[in-house]
């Protein structure tokens, strides 16, 4: 199958051209300019299909490298699964996903990694890699980390909250710095003093305090930035590269922003939960249906900030001037109905998590928009960096030759309303959306995946099975 896609404003991160781009089979062949000839032959004319994509944006498309699809958490999981989850990604112009393999302590990691690999193996609408989740770092833990990178998982997320579940000690943590330093790869943390959230979770509820907008007060954004500090200064002990996860406090970005100022090998990643909402105007919502308990919808974790504080502000601000280097999703969707409610008089036992993967490169867009971000920086923080970041780039997060026919087609001129009903977005298996009512000034025409038209004229036309696995290298930030 040949595509040729013509009269398109082509956006990579380094720049914008008006070109024609050739998809010879599942690579892009050629990036023209309009209307040329390739060795002496009308391109037009030898092509089986012909995309006009005038007045619109030509991007890679969007790669969502923090996903949690089907993952067991708090008695329950993830609701949608990897087939649900990335169909609905490949609505919202992303086209591929970097998952996390859950290994629980007692669990062996490599039984974990080869579990995960039979969850999504056929299931999947778009490409797909993975990070391992590392609990309890022991001897078999460092040796399946140099086991797991010849199969192309190269990052690992260590936790510092959630004892009993997830939580490593700083021993625990050192020692798998020190292997990520003597192997290449990238260690991940989810950054927040657990010891100090569990003291204030049990002194909340002890008070009476169960409604979800604990959850947040609980979290503080001193509990992030200790957390963060804390990572850094262990990395900066061993060597090895960090990757702060799901950055939600104004605090925790000034930290990566100081190590980062000095040299060091530290990253941020911040989600569209971070940029737009908050904890005054969602974990304090009401409705007549779910009355205080609304705001479950949108408890999560690291948690929503203040407004007032002006910690969304300085999301957009980092991302401008590159101390917060890319936005992902942290999508990790469960349903108000027979999963947010085990927490309706404990918000300590809600299942923490928000559905964005359809929604992230809309919402970034709408930064354009809103000239929060250039049109470059947008491609630069969904698709290029995270390519880049997690050892993708090339054949991922670029418009060239050589590159793989994942290509979005995005009409700055179109609409997209998000949420349910009639002519409103939502393909994510949940029964509400976070996002409801969301208005946004761009919308996705058409999606391409490895030269397969996937996504069209709001049709849906890839079918399960579509995504391949993608082997990952190191990362291509590391000095």
């Amino acid at each position: 199958m040949k595509t040729l896609i013509t009269n398109g404003l082509v956006v990579n991160s380094t720049g914008t051209a008006l070109a024609d781009v050739l998809i010879d089979g599942e690579t892009i062949a050629a990036v023209l300019a309009p209307g040329s000839q390739l060795l002496g032959f009308d391109v037009a004319a030898n092509v089986d299909a012909v995309i006009d994509a005038r007045g619109k944006y030509v991007i890679p498309g969007g790669i969502d490298a923090h996903t949690h699809m089907e993952m067991p958490f708090g008695g329950t999981s993830a609701s949608d699964t990897f087939e649900t989850g990335t169909r609905a990604a490949a609505w919202g112009g992303t086209t591929s996903i970097v998952d996390f393999v859950v290994q629980y302590a007692g669990e062996n990691v490599i039984d974990q990694y080869t579990l995960w690999q039979a969850k999504a193996a056929g299931q999947c609408a778009i490409d797909y890699g993975f990070h391992q989740i590392l609990s309890d770092v022991q001897d078999s833990s460092l040796v399946a980390m140099d086991e797991l990178l010849k199969e192309g998982v190269s990052s690992f997320k260590l936790f510092m909250a959630y004892k009993g579940v997830f939580l490593s000690d700083d021993g625990q943590i050192t020692k798998a710095m020190q292997k990520a330093a003597s192997n290449g790869s990238m260690i991940m943390m989810h950054a927040e003093n657990g010891s100090v959230i569990d003291l204030l979770v049990q002194q909340a509820i002890a008070a009476g305090n169960t409604s979800p907008y604990f959850h947040g007060t609980t979290r503080p954004w001193q509990a992030e930035e200790e957390a963060t500090h804390r990572a850094i200064m262990l990395a900066n002990l061993t060597g090895a590269p960090l990757y702060v996860v799901h950055v939600s406090a104004k605090q925790a970005v000034a930290q990566i922003a100081t190590a980062r100022d000095a040299g060091q090998n530290v990253f941020g990643e911040t989600c569209p939960q971070y940029l737009y909402l908050s904890l005054e105007e969602q974990l304090a919502a009401s409705s007549t249906e779910w009355g205080t308990f609304e705001g479950a919808k949108w408890v999560c974790s690291t948690p929503l900030r203040s407004r007032e504080e002006g910690h969304q502000h300085h999301m957009w601000q980092s991302l401008r001037t590159n101390d917060i280097q890319m936005v992902s999703t942290d999508h990790c969707p469960f349903c108000m109905k027979g999963q947010k409610d085990m927490g309706l008089n404990d918000f300590s036992k809600i299942p923490n998590g928000i559905g964005s993967v359809e929604h992230r490169m809309d919402l970034l867009f709408q930064g354009v928009v809103d000239k929060q971000i250039s049109l470059e920086r947008w491609v630069e923080v969904t698709s290029t960096t995270p390519a880049r970041m997690f050892g993708m780039y090339g054949k991922k997060g670029v418009i060239q030759p050589g590159a793989d026919g994942d290509v979005v087609i995005y009409d700055p001129n179109g609409h997209t309303s998000i949420g349910f009903g009639e002519g409103r977005s939502h393909h994510m298996n949940m029964d509400y959306s976070a996002w409801e009512g969301f208005e946004i000034d761009g919308h996705v025409d058409t999606v391409i995946s490895r030269g397969k038209v996937i996504v069209d004229d709001d049709r849906y036309l890839g079918t399960k099975g579509d995504g391949q696995y993608v082997p990952r290298g190191l990362s291509q930030y590391l000095i």
